[in-house]
């Protein structure tokens, strides 16, 4: 994937890849497996996928392939009418971009919306409007379609506070006895849980809170998996939950390590609106783009 020029419509750049992702992962997945599959499969540097708008904060990675995705539906390459899993449609699952055709089709799509701001100019009006637009395309908060709103409530909470809710939140999971240590010599552990898998079979965890902005260094990781291995309390499972997120060298010690569970912030906002968990849900229609297509130059 090489850059863009312009850097404010580097999304852009993902279109290609988000086809190639999903048709990897059977045809349909979730954001954060795609991310995940692109991050991987172009082995995509930690600045690359820990980078930030400075305004806001938000991760720009994510946010970057979510709004690849939305020009992709829009297109009619990507199914919208499932929320939280992304899919292929027929078209889609033929199709494979490269970035001339991806830089086609947003200025494509951009036209289509100057069209629905403004009455029709002349030509070269209309080609400047659409530069215009292009220069200031940076998805950033104001445009997100990654919701940071729940995040920054997370990561505004009290420490201590943050560590009570992660409780909260693993009871709403089926996790039983969960006790917050609330002890500066705990080794890292600020909890302990069972999680009841079956009425046989029941897991003892441990895990720790971490209400970061930035990365978890990685060394706090492989410090984590050292308590658990000298802990008099036996342990099957170790959660480490944060409202950052997580370095590359991190996730290969996740892999190679079963006992081992990392939460980063996007998973944990996931989990929060998956049991609708202090937030309120909202329904919200969009127009389908592709639908009204047929429908404007209609005489």
């Amino acid at each position: 994937m090489a850059k863009k020029k312009n850097s404010k419509a580097e999304f852009i750049k993902y279109f290609g890849p988000v086809l190639e992702a999903l048709r990897a992962l059977g045809g349909s997945a979730k954001p954060r497996e795609i991310s995940e599959w692109i991050g991987d499969h172009y082995q995509l540097p930690d600045e690359v996928l820990n980078e930030k708008y400075e305004k806001s904060g938000q991760l720009k990675f994510p946010n970057q392939i979510a709004w690849a995705r939305q020009y992709l539906v829009w297109e009619g390459l990507l199914d919208s009418s499932k929320h939280g899993i992304w899919a292929l449609t027929e078209t889609g699952w033929k199709t494979s971009l490269d970035e001339k055709q991806a830089y086609d089709i947003f200025l494509k799509w951009v036209k289509i919306f100057q069209d629905l701001r403004q009455n029709k100019e002349s030509i070269d009006q209309e080609e400047k409007n659409i530069e215009k637009v292009i220069e200031t395309t940076e998805p950033e908060e104001g445009q997100s379609v990654v919701k940071p709103t729940l995040l920054e409530v997370l990561q505004s909470i009290s420490p201590t506070g943050f560590e009570h809710l992660c409780g909260r939140l693993l009871k709403e999971y089926d996790f039983e006895n969960i006790e917050i240590t609330q002890r500066s010599n705990d080794g890292g552990i600020d909890g302990y849980a069972t999680l009841k898998l079956n009425p046989f079979v029941s897991l003892s965890v441990f895990f720790q809170c971490k209400r970061f902005q930035g990365t978890v260094p990685t060394e706090k990781v492989q410090a984590f998996i050292g308590v658990m291995e000298t802990n008099k309390r036996s342990v099957e499972k170790g959660l480490i939950i944060t409202t950052g997120n997580f370095a590359k060298a991190a996730h290969e010690i996740e892999k190679a390590n079963i006992k081992l569970e990392l939460i980063d912030g996007a998973k944990l906002v996931e989990m929060f609106e998956r049991k609708e968990l202090g937030v309120i849900p909202k329904t919200i229609y969009d127009p389908d783009m592709k639908f009204f297509e047929r429908y404007r130059e209609m005489k």
